[in-house]
C-alpha cells in the first residue's frame, strides 16, 4: 500500500516547483531555499486538505 496519497505527491511537486522558481516562503514569510523544507511544506498543506499522509514526527 502507497504510504503517501496522489494528492499528497501533487502538492509536493508544486512546492518543489515553486522553491525551484523562487517563489515558495515559509510561515514567517522568508524565502524558502532547501529541498527538505519545501518537502515539508508540501505535506503540511496535503495534510490540511485531507489528504492521506502519515503523522509528523515529534523531535
Amino acid at each position: 500500500m502507497a504510504k503517501y496519497s496522489k494528492k499528497a505527491s501533487e502538492k509536493v511537486e508544486r512546492a518543489m516547483h515553486e522553491m525551484k522558481e523562487g517563489k515558495l516562503k515559509s510561515g514567517s514569510g522568508k524565502k524558502v531555499t532547501t529541498r527538505k523544507q519545501a518537502v515539508a511544506i508540501g505535506l503540511s498543506e496535503a495534510r490540511e486538505a485531507g489528504a492521506k499522509v502519515p503523522k509528523k514526527k515529534e523531535s
